[in-house]
């Protein structure tokens, strides 16, 4: 099973997923740059990425604790979505998100 993340510089990395794990869980654990400060339990908005347009359908609904949280990141935008709320399943396989820029 894989992923596709877009770094800050327009790179995609190609990783190797574990289903069950958070796509936030896998983005951190490759070292790519994501915060990820509360470690998955959505209370901050550090693991925000952008979810590319064909995969926001496959993708479980966004329930309301992580729209509050997405209200304090940078830049959102419509496919904007915490990658900890985000539950590796084999329908998610080839899953393609880009990092968010988030404060300096």
């Amino acid at each position: 099973m894989k992923i596709y993340v877009t770094d800050l510089e327009g790179i995609e990395h190609e990783l190797e997923a574990v289903e069950g794990w958070r796509v936030m869980e896998i983005i951190r654990d490759y070292g790519l740059p994501i915060k990820a400060e509360c470690g998955g339990a959505c209370s901050c908005a550090t693991c925000h990425v952008y979810v590319e347009e064909e995969w926001l359908d496959k993708i479980p609904a966004m329930k309301d604790e992580e729209e509050e949280m997405l209200d304090s990141a940078f830049d959102v935008q419509e496919n904007s979505r915490l990658s900890c709320q985000i539950i590796l399943d084999e329908s998610l396989d080839g899953l393609r998100v880009t990092l968010a820029k988030g404060p300096n």
